[in-house]
Order: C-alpha cells, then structure tokens, then sequence
C-alpha cells in the first residue's frame, strides 16, 4: 500500500479540483515561501507521486529548482486534512501530465499565460493528519481577534516602514478564508500549517491563536503566511514569528500579490 492510500479520503481530496492545497517550497538560502497549488493531483500510474501544472508559480519554481524538498498542506471544505513531505522531482513539457492539465477546466482558459510544464513530485511521508469542527475554528478565530486587539495601538508602519495595505488586511481578516502558516524545519524540510484564525493585528502584524495537537515555529523564525479565498483571492505574507503564551503574531516584512495581474509580484515594501 502506497503512503497516500495509508490515510483514508487523501487520495479522494488530492483528486478534487477545487480542493484547497499549498505548496511549501524554500529558497537556496533558506527561506520559506507558501502558495496555493490548487492543480496537484496524485499520479495514477507510479505510487506516492503527485503532479502539478506550472501556472503562476514563479517562485516556488525558482526555489524547487534551487532546493527540491518541499511540504504540502491539504484541507478539505469539512476541515479535514493532511500535512505531506517529499521531494521535488523534475518538470516534463510533455506527455500525459502535462496533457492533463492543459486541459483542466481551471486552467485551460485564462487571460495570462498557460501550463508551461508539469512538476513531479514524490511523497517521502504524511507528516500528520488534522481535522476542525466548525466551532473550534469560531473559538480560535474569536480569541485571536481579541489577541489581536493588544498590537492595534501599536502605529501604523513596522520597523522597517512597512505597513500591510487595507486590501491585504481585508482578505486576511476573513474567517471563512483558508489560511496557511509555514517555515523551514530542523531537518531543513519546509513545515506548514493550518492557521485559520490568522487575521490582521494593527497595521504591521498578523495575529493568530495557537492550534492545539499542531507544531508552530521556533521563536524569531522567519515565516511565510498565505491566504486564499473563496473568489481565488491570495496574498503572501513573510516575517518574523513572535509567539506568546497562546497566541503568536508575525511582524510584517513583506508581502505578495498571490494572483493576476501580479502574480507572485511584491506589493510591500
């Protein structure tokens, strides 16, 4: 038995084309980026490889080429999923997966570019496994905007001028958005996280209450956070982790249009 068919309804999930999926990829030196790849799909022909297609994916490319080891977060709409690690393998410009996913329904038709190639990717391990009820993500939520109240006095640019603009701060203080954490590990892998309840904390911080049963990133660490909403809004978010008692904050440093018209183009600073 495959790794991915060890865990019930994963292979189901990763099959589903409208499943949320982040890849975490990290640079040559070391640091984490985090974007939603909703077009990874389990190959059917070799076990415990998936394939996505290379469409706005800029630098997570780039990094893969750089350094192949990567994590994938997978979470259902029922708040169920899945935290993987493996290798990057190569890009084909031919073949059945790439044939696959020109012809994706999501993908087929856009107004910027197409698939240029399909990436491989094989599954080294399932990390962990995670499932939220409905009232728990509430109960985070609420506690994190209230965590949230202590950094709003704070002023309205970070140390190094930054400030997140309103639009970043109106898709991250959605509740019903999905939301991701990640950064690298102490094996040198990228870790990645589930982090719903992350929202906006003033005009430099992100804010999030601690999710039980799952890790979080040392003290200081350098983190990338990335949201995705339900009209396919995403942003990237990079900082400074600085956790407390329960719940953490990132310091801003940097942020990234996740889609069209700047795919993967930095907005702040």
């Amino acid at each position: 038995m495959s790794q991915l068919e060890k865990f019930p309804g994963l292979v189901s999930a990763l099959r589903g084309e409208l499943t949320p999926k982040f890849l975490a990829t990290r640079s040559g030196e070391g640091l984490p980026n985090v974007v939603p790849c909703i077009s990874l799909r389990p190959a059917e022909d070799q076990e415990d490889v998936l394939f996505f297609g290379n469409f706005l994916l800029r630098k997570s490319i780039r990094n893969l080429q750089e350094d192949q080891r990567l994590a994938i977060l997978v979470s259902t709409p029922e708040l169920k999923g899945w935290i993987l690690q493996g290798d990057f393998m190569e890009f084909q410009r031919t073949g059945p997966y790439v044939d696959f996913q020109k012809g994706s329904s999501h993908l087929r038709y856009n107004a910027y570019t197409g698939v240029r190639n399909a990436g491989l990717i094989r599954v080294t391990r399932v990390a962990s496994t995670f499932s939220r009820s409905k009232l728990q993500v509430l109960k985070d939520y609420l506690l994190a905007r209230l965590a949230a109240w202590a950094h709003r006095e704070e002023g309205e640019t970070g140390p190094d001028g930054v400030s997140i603009p309103l639009a970043v701060q109106r898709e991250f203080a959605r509740m019903a958005a999905v939301k991701c954490l990640a950064w690298i590990g102490p094996d040198g892998y990228p870790q990645v996280i589930p982090s719903l309840s992350l929202q906006p904390g003033g005009q430099t911080k992100l804010v999030c209450w601690k999710t039980s049963g799952l890790s979080c990133p040392p003290a200081e660490a350098l983190v990338a956070a990335n949201v995705l909403t339900s009209e396919a809004v995403s942003y990237q978010a990079k900082g400074c982790w600085l956790p407390s008692k329960r719940s953490a904050a990132i310091q801003v440093a940097e942020i990234y249009a996740g889609g069209p018209p700047y795919p993967g183009g930095r907005i702040v600073p």
